[in-house]
C-alpha cells in the first residue's frame, strides 16, 4: 500500500461524467478535485468527489487535514464529523488507516461513484474493516490523524508523475499561449451550461441541502438564479471559485449585466476573496445589489482588494429571499488602479 497526502484543488470544479466520458450537464452532480500525493514517489492520482450534499463535509476534512493532528473537541461540527468523534473516543476505537479503493481493477478514473473508503477500525481485540463513501472515508482520516492509503497497483496505473514541487500542475488546465495567468474564470458565457459553477448558500446545513427552496439554470447564454417557494430559508449564491495567485496584492473587478423579477429581499453580484479552508474575508468581499421588484438589463460593478493571504476568489449572483435574478456579460479582470473598495 501507498501512504498519500491529501491536497486540495479550490479552484477545479467539473461537471459530472457519464459512463461514456460525456459531462451530465446537472448542476447537483459537479465534482471537486482532490489529488492523492505520493510524495516519496514524485506521483499523484486525482480523486474526484461529489459536492452537492457534500460541500461543508469536505471544508472540514480540508481544514482538519492541514491540521496534520487529530482534531479536538472544538474543531468539531455537529453530523457526520460528531459521528466520527463519537465513534473514535467514546467508545474507545481508533482509525489506524483508511484505504481508498476502486470498485473493479478497471475503473478509468478515482472518482465518488467508482471508489468506496474501507477504514481500518482498531479495538481491544483487534482490527475490523468497515466501508464507508470516500467523502466519510477522509472524514473519519482527518479527525482521527489517521494514513489514508491507495494499492500500489492502482497507483501504478491511475498515478501521473509530479516533478516539481507543485503537486497540482499536472492536473490543472494550462493557460492559453501567451497568457501566463493559470487561472482564468471559465465559461462565463454560459455556453457550456452551469460547469464550472456550483450553487452554495445558508440552505445547506450540516453537509446536507435543507431543501430546494433555490434553483439554478443556465440558457441563452445567461445564467438564472430563482427561489422555487413564495418563502425561501436563507440565500442562495451561484458562483465560481478560482484560484487567488495571479490576484493576490492587487484587486479584482466582477461585472456583469443584471435582470431582476419580483425581488423581495437582496439580489445582486457577489465576489468574495476566500481565505484557507474555504472561509471568507469579510473584509474583502463585496456586492451590486439590485432595486427591490424588478428591473430590465442593468449592468452592475463590484471590486474587491485579495490579500496576500488569499486562496480564492468567489464570484457569481446571490439571492436572498424571493425572486428571480439572471447574469449575462460576465467579466472578471484586475481592478484599474484606484478602484479598490
Amino acid at each position: 500500500m501507498t501512504t498519500v497526502r491529501i491536497v486540495f484543488a479550490l479552484q477545479s470544479l467539473r461537471a459530472a461524467r457519464a459512463p461514456d466520458g460525456s459531462d451530465v450537464p446537472d448542476w447537483r452532480l459537479h465534482q471537486r478535485l482532490i489529488v492523492l500525493a505520493d510524495d516519496a514517489g514524485h506521483r499523484a492520482v486525482p480523486l474526484w468527489l461529489r459536492v452537492f450534499g457534500h460541500k461543508e463535509l469536505l471544508s472540514r476534512v480540508a481544514r482538519l487535514s492541514r491540521l496534520g493532528r487529530p482534531a479536538a473537541d472544538a474543531e468539531v461540527a455537529s453530523g457526520l464529523l460528531e459521528t466520527a468523534v463519537r465513534l473514535l473516543r467514546t467508545a474507545g476505537t481508533a482509525v489506524s488507516a483508511v484505504d481508498i479503493e476502486p470498485a473493479s481493477d478497471d475503473v478509468p478514473e478515482l472518482r465518488w461513484d467508482t471508489v468506496t473508503a474501507r477504514v481500518g477500525l482498531a479495538t481491544a481485540t483487534g482490527t475490523r474493516p468497515v466501508t464507508v463513501s470516500a467523502e466519510y472515508g477522509l472524514a473519519l482520516a482527518a479527525v482521527a490523524g489517521a494514513p489514508v492509503r491507495v494499492a500500489d497497483a492502482v497507483m501504478d496505473r491511475l498515478a501521473v508523475p509530479v516533478p516539481g514541487e507543485d503537486i497540482l500542475a499536472p492536473f490543472l488546465s494550462p493557460g492559453r499561449p501567451g497568457q501566463p495567468r493559470r487561472f482564468e474564470p471559465r465559461n462565463m458565457a454560459f455556453t457550456d451550461g452551469l460547469n464550472y459553477w456550483e450553487l452554495a448558500g445558508s440552505f445547506f446545513g450540516d453537509g446536507q441541502p435543507a431543501g430546494q427552496d433555490y434553483s439554478c439554470t443556465a440558457a441563452d447564454r445567461s445564467a438564472v438564479l430563482a427561489a422555487t417557494v413564495p418563502e425561501p430559508a436563507g440565500s442562495a449564491v451561484l458562483v465560481q471559485t478560482i484560484a487567488a495567485e495571479d490576484y493576490r496584492d492587487t484587486g479584482v473587478t466582477f461585472r456583469g449585466q443584471l435582470r431582476a423579477t419580483g425581488i423581495a429581499g437582496q439580489a445582486g453580484l457577489h465576489l468574495a476573496a476566500v481565505a484557507p479552508f474555504g472561509a471568507l474575508l469579510r473584509e474583502h468581499s463585496g456586492s451590486s445589489l439590485t432595486a427591490p421588484g424588478s428591473s430590465d438589463w442593468t449592468w452592475h460593478e463590484v471590486t474587491v482588494p485579495v490579500p496576500g493571504e488569499g486562496t480564492g476568489i468567489r464570484f457569481g449572483i446571490s439571492l436572498a429571499g424571493h425572486g428571480r435574478i439572471e447574469l449575462r456579460g460576465a467579466e472578471l479582470t484586475l481592478a484599474r488602479p484606484g478602484t479598490q473598495e
